[in-house]
C-alpha cells in the first residue's frame, strides 16, 4: 500500500525570476496523475518542513510553482537553483477543468499571486482562443514592480482582452491604475447567462469581486473560486483546512460560488 505522505525529489530545471520576493521554479514531473490548473501540490526540504504551493504551469514532464518568499520554508527553497532538487507529493485538489468555461463568455479576474493558480487556464483560451465565445483577463497588482508573468502578458494581450491593473503606480505610469472591481462595472456580454466568471486572490479581494459580478446580475452558479489560502497537509488528516464538514485540501481548493460562498473561517 503506498504511503501518501512520502515525496518524489525533484530537480529543478529552470527559475524564473518576476520580482525580488516571487520567482517561479520550473519542476521535473513524472508521476502518472494529471494535473489541472488551481491544484496544487506539497513542497519540502527535509529539517526545514513543506509548504503547499498551487501549480502555476502544467508542462510536459514538468509542473511550474510560483513562489513567494514569506517564510522558513519558502525562504529556503530560494536557497536552491536550477540543477538542485526539492522534494515535491502531490497533486491534491480538484483544480479548475476547462470544460466548464468552454463556450462561454469567461471572465478571469485574479489578484496578485493569485494569478498563479488560474494561469493555466488563462494560458488554454489564450493559446486556444476559440475554445470560448470571448476571454477577458483582469489582473491585478499592488505597483508596476509587483507584475508576475510579464512575458505571458505580452503574448495574452494579443489573444485575449486583458485588462492589467496596479492599485498605485506614479504619475508617469501610462497603464491602468486601480482595484480589479474597478473595472466589473464596464464589462459587456452578449449573453449574460452564457457567461462565466472565475475569482481568485486575497479572502477580502474575492468578497468584493464577487459582489460586483453580482451586480451584474450574473447567476452564483456562474462564478468559481479558490479557497488556496487554507490548503495543508492535501490529505485531509490534520484538519486545518476543515471549515465545517468541508475539507478543502479534498473538496476544493476550487469551488463554485454556490458550494464556496458559505465557506467561511
Amino acid at each position: 500500500m503506498k504511503n501518501e505522505y512520502i515525496p518524489q525529489l525533484s530537480t529543478i530545471k529552470e527559475v524564473i525570476r518576476h520580482t525580488d520576493l516571487e520567482y517561479t521554479f520550473r519542476m521535473e514531473y513524472t508521476g502518472e496523475k494529471e494535473v489541472k490548473p488551481g491544484q496544487f501540490f506539497e513542497v519540502s526540504l527535509p529539517k526545514y518542513g513543506e509548504a503547499p504551493i498551487s501549480v502555476s504551469g502544467i508542462g510536459r514532464g514538468s509542473v511550474d510553482f510560483t513562489i513567494r518568499r514569506v517564510g522558513k520554508v519558502t525562504n529556503e527553497i530560494f536557497e536552491n537553483y536550477v540543477g538542485d532538487r526539492l522534494f515535491i507529493r502531490g497533486p491534491y485538489g480538484n483544480g479548475f477543468d476547462v470544460k466548464n468555461y468552454e463556450g462561454k463568455e469567461l471572465v478571469i479576474i485574479a489578484g496578485g499571486t493569485g494569478l498563479s493558480p488560474v494561469r493555466g487556464v488563462v494560458d488554454y483560451f489564450a493559446h486556444f482562443p476559440e475554445k470560448a465565445v470571448s476571454t477577458t483577463l483582469i489582473a491585478g497588482f499592488k505597483s508596476p514592480g509587483d507584475v508576475l508573468f510579464k512575458d505571458d502578458f505580452a503574448f495574452w494581450k494579443n489573444r485575449i482582452s486583458v485588462i492589467q491593473t496596479v492599485d498605485t503606480a506614479p504619475e508617469s505610469y501610462e497603464g491602468c491604475v486601480g482595484m480589479v472591481t474597478k473595472y466589473i462595472p464596464d464589462l459587456t456580454f452578449n449573453d449574460l447567462g452564457n457567461a462565466a466568471f472565475i475569482c481568485v486572490g486575497p479572502p477580502v479581494m474575492i468578497k468584493f469581486t464577487v459582489m460586483e459580478i453580482l451586480k451584474l446580475g450574473a447567476a452564483e452558479e456562474s462564478i468559481w473560486v479558490s479557497h488556496e489560502r487554507k490548503m495543508c497537509c492535501g490529505l485531509g488528516k490534520c484538519g486545518h483546512c476543515r471549515i465545517g464538514s468541508t475539507y478543502i485540501c479534498l473538496d476544493g481548493p476550487v469551488f463554485n460560488y454556490v458550494d464556496g460562498k458559505d465557506l467561511i473561517d
